[in-house]
């Protein structure tokens, strides 16, 4: 039998990345660590609860980590993300050192970073890089880092998140692209919503509003759920103001395309930016990131793709549903989930695509076997 490679998986959410490295094959998880606790339900419902620490990474002892192949995870990166502060010293930001920790005692040969495309550039990564030099926490390993497009591994998405890999087993290259945009010789095409939603059961317009009423137990707690992926086709409310707007934009539009009697005053004020806002997505493109609150158009282009021209063109009015942005995220049809509307969201928001996550683990795969 095939050895088997230990992997740690540190803010671990619910899975997304933990679940792209299952798919790569040989992977075992022996510890995960997550401090929210619907994520961390989530993720013993996927992946098992005995090797699933919910709570502070800070508060699990040195003896307590167990050695491992592998270390994977991303700290919070709130601090200095483009939607936030980009404080340095927002305690979240000083996270990357527990992972430090971590990497120091379980020994791993090799550890993989994930965090917002601005890491590269901020005080946390140039600390890290420190790290690694003569005399350093992480001496002996070598980084390699760059920027890598979800679109470019298969996920329907173009969402571009920092990749930092760390080998003490040699330098480890970052994986080439397997898709591309357009018709790119030797390589797929990104795959677009369309691909995302076909043979899908995905109604026009959800039959609920509500996730189904039940409970599970994990770590001694109860909590909603465990809910199948079909589960998550849920709708929302929307205003006759909001419909009325929703109807104005077309595929690939947004706020600009609304008259001026259905603005808002605070985008009366702003005629510049934000301009993936009331957006409505295009079947035959990825779509934008998906963030924590894809439910609301407000937040981005996040409205469902269907929208034909003229008074009678058929059109889905509606931001898309938790489900249609899991499968965006590439999360599988198995994959199960706890928690509120509201608590699930952020989890598919925060997550790393499961692709891209298999398309990392399967170009370390060769050096730890």
């Amino acid at each position: 039998m095939a050895k088997r490679i230990s992997m740690i998986d540190l803010f671990a959410g619910c899975g997304g990345m933990t679940s792209g490295f299952v798919a790569a094959k040989g992977y075992k998880p022996v510890m995960a660590v997550e401090w929210d606790l619907h994520a961390a339900a989530t993720y013993a419902a996927n992946f098992g609860e005995s090797h699933m620490r919910w709570g502070d990474i800070a508060e699990i002892k040195n003896h307590e980590i167990p050695q491992a192949d592998v270390i994977i995870g991303g700290p919070p990166c709130q601090g200095f993300s483009n939607l936030g502060t980009r404080d340095v010293n927002d305690p979240r930001n000083t996270l990357w050192k527990e992972y430090i920790r971590f990497v120091r005692h379980a020994r791993p040969k090799v550890f993989v970073i994930e965090n917002v495309d601005r890491f590269l550039k901020s005080s946390e990564f140039a600390l890290l890089q420190a790290e690694v030099g003569n005399g350093g926490l992480l001496e002996g390993y070598q980084l390699t880092h760059g920027h890598l497009m979800a679109a470019d591994y298969g996920a329907p998405q173009r969402r571009k998140r920092t990749i930092v890999i760390g080998s003490r087993i040699g330098r480890i290259p970052l994986p080439e692209p397997t898709h591309g945009q357009g018709n790119p010789i030797g390589l797929k095409s990104w795959r677009t919503v369309r691909d995302a939603f076909s043979g899908k059961t995905l109604a026009d317009k959800p039959s609920t509003t509500s996730l189904p009423d039940s409970k599970a137990t994990f770590f001694g707690k109860n909590v909603p759920g465990t809910f199948k992926s079909e589960d998550l086709h849920i709708g929302r409310t929307p205003t006759d103001l909001s419909l009325l707007r929703y109807a104005h934009i077309p595929p690939g539009g947004g706020r600009f395309n609304l008259p001026e009697e259905l603005l808002p005053n605070c985008w009366k004020k702003k005629a510049t930016g934000t301009t993936d806002v009331m957006g409505r997505m295009q079947w035959n493109e990825p779509s934008l990131t998906i963030r924590t609150e894809f439910y609301k158009p407000e937040k981005g282009q996040y409205l469902h793709p269907q929208w034909e021209h003229g008074p009678d063109g058929y059109r889905v009015d509606r931001p898309i549903t938790h489900r249609e942005a899991a499968l965006l995220q590439t999360f599988p049809d198995s994959f199960q989930w706890c928690g509120t509307k509201i608590q699930i969201a952020k989890q598919i928001g925060n997550a790393v695509p499961p692709v891209l996550a298999e398309a990392i683990a399967r170009q370390i795969k060769p050096y730890l076997v």
